[in-house]
């Protein structure tokens, strides 16, 4: 194995989850560069990766596919606010995640959809109001505790959240 190659193992191994821009930016590697060997890498049952919300993720061998979605989604920001509240909270109504987390509805509502196809959170409609309960909350403890998220993510949702804001005020 060649040393960049095992360069982006060992990063891949440290930060289960991590997007393919954040393994170029972090080894200072060239796109095709970086390609090649995570195609390699894969080829070679190393390490996995999966699509998830407009990026691929990649991860050590080892992760089912529900932690695997739960460790790309930790590492979003505005994904990861949301569960950690869930967690701490337990079940939540949607308007009270909104006042709370202080995005705008259309926001929530984009995340939760991300986050229920996913399979990390289920939603109940009581009463005309939609209720938000983690799935398998303990397990989504632990693995909250292995990530978060970069540098380049926070600042993505810390615009999108200025654009909600704009739009919305």
């Amino acid at each position: 194995m060649t040393t960049t190659r095992e360069q982006i193992k060992t990063h891949v191994t440290e930060h289960p989850g991590v997007h393919f821009n954040e393994i170029g930016r972090a080894l200072d590697i060239a796109t095709g560069q970086t390609q090649y060997h995570l195609r390699r890498l894969m080829n070679d049952d190393a390490i996995d990766s999966q699509s998830l919300v407009g990026r691929t993720h990649y991860y050590p061998a080892g992760y089912e596919p529900w932690e695997q979605r739960a460790l790309a989604l930790l590492r979003r920001e505005t994904a990861r606010e949301i569960l950690l509240t869930l967690l701490e909270t337990g079940t939540q109504s949607a308007p009270a995640l909104t006042d709370e987390i202080g995005i705008a509805r259309s926001t929530l509502s984009w995340h939760l959809s991300n986050l229920e196809d996913a399979d990390l959170i289920e939603t109940e409609t009581v009463d005309g109001e939609v209720r938000v309960t983690p799935r398998r909350p303990e397990r989504l403890a632990d693995l909250a505790r292995t990530v978060s998220p970069s540098l380049p993510s926070r600042f993505v949702d810390r615009f999108e959240r200025l654009v909600d804001d704009a739009l919305v005020g």
